[in-house]
């Protein structure tokens, strides 16, 4: 796969020159194999390796590294766990809503920590995150989330009234709006180049264009299979989320959906000014089906979610939605006038992995030489790279505070087979379009609707 195969599937992808690497072409032998180049099996390489450097670990990619979900999403590194911590405690109670949102507090504090001691290539910002009441139902909601966030003792986490959001932000739909100063952006694509240009000289064995076609267990090694040769490992790890599904064992943990995004042109100075986004945090709706948007590097305007596209099967072609992709750039006047008419350079869309209670999973899969990790749920960036270390402490049998979080090892409420999958999908994405209708009701508004996942 050429350069100019896979750049148009981000804008992230053309920001920098990117020659993929050579595809395996004879048998290995290796202690431990992960199928997946995006962050999960970049990070849990890494850890593996500093923890027993002597370890002999091969990534397998089936196209190039960060082709899936890490190279195309928005480039938030937050907390957010699943949907809400309000739906995280109704499904798993208040004490492990808890102690996931500390999971993704560490998970956000790493790659922090990783970027800047790795001197990883990615537009590193740190300006924390808005999470913007645009009506009174969702202004309710968000509040009643806080509210909740500081009856669970979570501390970094407040409350601005409409008055101070606009002298962070110029929209005319704020009415105030969660503020959260531990968040970053990036530009993911470049940040998986920069992983892949980090681990190689350690002695990590990547193969891209690479793609496992069959997983056989042995008595003492598992077997996967490749289009021109065979690898051998003791151990190996499916870093694999929205395409888990292509894999028996993992078909019924998660279902990939596409959240798709647009892009500006660089914003001018004086269109800037009149945004007043000074600040550059990270921002998301209230929405079910959110919108998400940041500012890049350059000054562009990123605008994704709003709604999402559904696949059936193994079609794993659903990057492009021109009605959604029209809808997002509506949305960007919507949120800001003054940028009414602004010119869009790109379009795209990509797969998350969601679980059927929207919540990640992570652990053995039927014995511990077989780990797996999935269901980022459109929030992975941070969660991806702390997984890297829990992946790194089930591969070498360690029980330690990372294997005793809950979602480790926990059982999963599996996706029905077709056509029932698909109609599940359906109805519950139909549900949360009726739920956003009724929210976004506002008094005072242009009738047109707006329309989640970062």
């Amino acid at each position: 796969m050429s350069y100019e195969e896979f750049q148009p599937k981000s804008y992230w992808m053309k920001t920098r020159q990117y020659a993929p690497g050579e595809a395996l072409q004879e048998d290995i032998d290796v202690d431990v194999v992960i199928i997946g180049g995006g962050f999960t099996g970049l990070s849990a390489a890494y850890h593996l390796k500093k923890a027993e450097p002597t370890m002999r670990i091969a990534i397998l990619e089936s196209k190039v590294i960060g082709y899936g979900a890490s190279g195309r999403n928005g480039g938030f590194n937050m907390t957010l766990f699943g949907l809400t911590l309000s739906i995280t405690a109704l499904r798993f109670g208040k004490s492990k809503a808890k102690e996931a949102h500390h999971y993704m507090e560490r998970a956000v504090d790493l790659l922090q920590d990783l970027v800047r001691e790795l001197n990883l290539d990615c537009d590193y910002e740190h300006p924390g995150f808005l999470r913007v009441a645009t009506s009174e139902k969702y202004k309710k909601r968000i509040l009643h989330e806080i509210e909740f966030a500081h009856k669970l003792g979570l501390e970094g986490i407040e409350w601005l009234e409409k008055d101070r959001i606009r002298e962070e932000v110029k929209s005319p739909m704020y009415l105030g709006a969660w503020w959260e100063p531990r968040c970053g952006i990036l530009n993911p694509a470049k940040l998986s180049w920069s992983w892949a240009e980090t681990i190689q000289p350690m002695g990590i064995e990547i193969y891209e264009r690479t793609p496992v076609t069959e997983v056989t267990k042995g008595l003492q090694k598992i077997t996967l299979s490749t289009p021109k040769c065979k690898v051998h490992a003791s151990k190996i790890v499916f870093a694999t989320n929205a395409w888990s599904h292509f894999f028996p064992k993992l078909k019924s943990k998660q279902t990939p959906v596409w959240t798709h995004i647009v892009i500006t042109e660089p914003l001018n100075e004086e269109q800037y000014q009149e945004i007043g986004w000074q600040n550059r945090q990270g921002i998301e709706d209230a929405r079910n089906l959110v919108h998400y948007y940041r500012l890049t590097a350059d000054n562009r305007i990123l605008m994704g979610g709003r709604d999402v596209s559904l696949s059936k099967g193994y079609n794993m072609d659903r990057d492009h939605n021109e009605k959604i992709f029209e809808g997002l750039r509506n949305d960007v006047g919507e949120i800001f006038p003054p940028l009414k008419n602004i010119k869009f350079s790109d379009a795209w869309g990509g797969p998350v992995s969601v679980p059927i209670d929207m919540a990640p999973a992570i652990g053995y899969l039927g014995d511990k030489r077989v780990v797996y990790s999935l269901g980022c749920v459109g929030h992975g960036v941070s969660l991806t790279h702390l997984n890297g270390q829990t992946v790194r402490d089930l591969v070498l049998e360690r029980q330690t505070d990372l294997t005793d979080v809950f979602f480790v090892n926990r059982t999963t409420i599996p996706w029905p087979p077709e056509p029932l999958r698909g109609l599940t999908a359906k109805a519950i994405v139909g549900y949360m379009h009726i739920e956003d209708r009724l929210y976004d009701a506002k008094k005072k508004r242009s009738p047109k609707q707006l329309g989640r996942s970062s």
